[in-house]
């Protein structure tokens, strides 16, 4: 845990009313680039919801996402930026998730098609597992409100 989380935290946890631990921190993407993207649509409010592998999760040993749980989101350069707190949690086939999640995710024309074209190729490109794609890959789909930001 970086002094910048641990020093983001206080502050939140303080403005927010919150206490415990300081919370998961992680930034969206595989990338920098994509880190700073995404997050910038969380920070205007387009961004309400992301989607995860259920395969990575099994492959990291990183325990899913709960109703309730808190977390830090970095920007590309790992410096904290939000709070945010996970109001949702499900588990669908990549084939079933829906339009309403895909526009709740913010990204491209907000359409079924675009979000299924961009995480094909993402977890492609970016698996934490070897079991490949599928169309029937268990898909965690998160959605969240940002409770602080820096």
């Amino acid at each position: 845990m970086s002094d910048a989380v641990e020093a983001y935290w206080a502050v939140a946890r303080e403005a927010c009313g919150l206490s415990g631990d300081v919370p998961q921190a992680w930034s969206f993407g595989s990338t920098p680039e994509m880190a700073d993207r995404l997050l910038a649509l969380v920070l205007a409010g387009v961004k309400t919801a992301g989607a995860s592998q259920l395969w990575d999760y099994d492959a990291s040993g990183d325990p899913l996402p709960q109703v309730g749980d808190l977390s830090v989101v970095l920007d590309g350069g790992a410096e904290p930026q939000a709070l945010l707190r996970t109001t949702d949690v499900r588990v669908v086939p990549f084939d079933e998730v829906d339009a309403e999640h895909a526009r709740l995710e913010g990204e491209g024309d907000l359409t079924l098609d675009y979000w299924r074209r961009v995480h094909e190729w993402f977890w492609t490109t970016y698996p934490e597992h070897d079991r490949g794609f599928s169309p029937s890959m268990p898909v965690v789909l998160e959605r969240f409100e940002v409770l602080f930001t820096r």
